[in-house]
């Protein structure tokens, strides 16, 4: 095994345990903003009660996604210093923006929402809940945003400057709104969305099959199951369409690699399941004639372009590709199923309160979501190699040249170590939480007495200061 394999192991390792996160605390943010909205319209105490439950959730997942992902920050100089100097010009912006203007904005109010579900009126936590959730996803545009750009590099130039080449941003404009970044965002946007969805779906099964909180757990799948449903069906008929549509047209070597097709075909067939014999370069298995030209051409007698058109050496690991990927779109699929038979039971007379296999399939959806979106992340990383900027730089010319075998293997293994003590933790800390339950519901003289605005707030302080007058 070389130093390449080595920090590429490295990176695949910290990038997948990162990403358990973010998905979570995107689609759980957009889960507290429906509850902080029912509260302040409805002032049912119950609102309040799941809005003081989940965020202490929120916060724990928040933490373990911002620590895990300063450790990528790091990687950039530690393991691919020469990716750096190629790129930091370009790739170091877009993330010195997702700094600026998304993480202040969601760590100015994070201690609000976390701190102050208690101290401040519905108004006003919905209004911190807000920022801090459209800060979390404005984060997640400029990190798709810079990923999206090593997938459809443009906008740039390339100059030596006596170091060696270096891409240097000639149009911001080209750069940001590069080919794949529409369709990425809206994939990774509703991917997160039935992510967390899926944890609150999770946990009010559980309640229910347990017979706890039961009135709470029922309101938490009304609210979760129709946003679970809804983007899983939007997710495989629009979102996947269009970026499978992109990569069709961007990166064919890409698209080539996920479906297993070595060969240059017309009435190009779509797998469901199967396998690659790569030193036959053929595929077989479950497919659906012509469907794979019909979604990327919108005919069904269009040609898609095969692997083989690609040079060799550049060929992407097909069988590891396609076999990622075909878990993330089956899994995709299910998820339609089981929202759709989820609805179709609540529709009809209410019965989902009482199907116990479709409330633990409910609580088990958390681990597949889960599953999925690793997964798609990984087939948009390994069916981009070998290169690590597309057809611009290889992944052979961007690691760092000092850094030992030995060290990568340290390193590796203390990760591995220190990951698995951090997951321990955080699931005994989440199963603390989820155990424990919605807090009491508040007194309603309480909750009339807290502060409902930033106005209210100095005008008590302005009576305290003047002695209450």
């Amino acid at each position: 095994m070389s130093v390449e394999e080595l920090h590429r192991i490295q990176f695949a390792l910290t990038v997948t345990f990162h990403f358990i996160f973010p998905p979570l605390s995107l689609g759980l943010g957009l889960i507290l903003i429906i509850f902080g909205v029912k509260s302040v319209r409805t002032k049912d105490p119950k609102w309040r009660q799941l809005s003081t439950f989940w965020v202490k959730i929120y916060g724990l997942i928040f933490s373990l996604g911002i620590a895990t992902g300063i450790v990528q920050e790091f990687q950039f100089g530690t393991n691919w210093s020469q990716y750096s100097r190629f790129v930091g010009n370009i790739f170091g912006s877009l993330l010195a923006a997702e700094g600026i203007f998304a993480f202040m904005l969601e760590g100015g109010f994070l201690g609000l929402m976390l701190f102050g579900g208690t101290r401040l009126g519905n108004r006003m936590w919905l209004f911190a809940t807000t920022m801090v959730v459209a800060g979390a996803t404005f984060s997640a545009f400029w990190i798709v945003m810079a990923n999206s750009w090593m997938q459809t590099p443009q906008g740039f130039e390339i100059r030596d400057v006596g170091r060696g080449p270096q891409a240097f941003m000639t149009s911001f404009y080209d750069v940001v709104f590069t080919p794949s970044f529409i369709p990425r965002i809206l994939h990774v946007i509703a991917a997160s969305w039935i992510t967390g969805s899926s944890l609150v779906l999770s946990v009010g099964a559980y309640y229910l099959l347990k017979k706890r909180h039961v009135e709470l757990a029922k309101t938490m799948i009304r609210v979760a199951l129709p946003v679970f449903a809804v983007f899983a069906v939007m997710q495989v008929a629009v979102f996947g369409a269009n970026q499978a549509t992109q990569v069709a047209r961007d990166q064919p070597a890409k698209l080539a690699a996920m479906e297993g097709l070595y060969q240059t075909e017309s009435c190009a067939p779509m797998f469901l399941l199967g396998w690659t014999n790569p030193d036959e370069e053929k595929t077989t298995g479950i497919h659906i004639p012509c469907l794979l030209s019909l979604l990327t051409t919108n005919s069904f007698d269009a040609p898609v372009t095969g692997v083989e058109a690609t040079p060799r050496d550049d060929w992407p690991n097909v069988s590891v590709v396609f076999q990622v990927y075909h878990v993330m779109i089956n899994l995709g699929m299910l998820f339609v199923l089981i929202g759709l038979t989820a609805c179709g039971f609540w529709i009809w007379k209410r019965k989902i309160w009482n199907q116990r296999w479709l409330l633990w399939t409910l609580v088990s959806s958390v681990v597949l979501t889960e599953i999925a979106t690793i997964t798609g992340w990984w087939t948009a990383e390994f069916s981009r190699q070998p290169w690590i900027v597309w057809q611009v730089l290889r992944t052979e010319d961007a690691y760092s040249p000092n850094v030992t075998f030995a060290q990568v293997v340290f390193s590796i293994a203390m990760f591995v170590v220190l990951y698995i003590v951090v997951f321990i933790v955080f699931l005994r800390l989440l199963d603390r939480r989820i155990k424990e339950g919605p807090p009491p519901p508040q007194d309603s003289e309480e909750t009339e007495s807290l502060p409902d605005s930033f106005g209210e707030i100095f005008r008590r302080r302005s009576r305290v200061s003047s002695g209450g007058k």
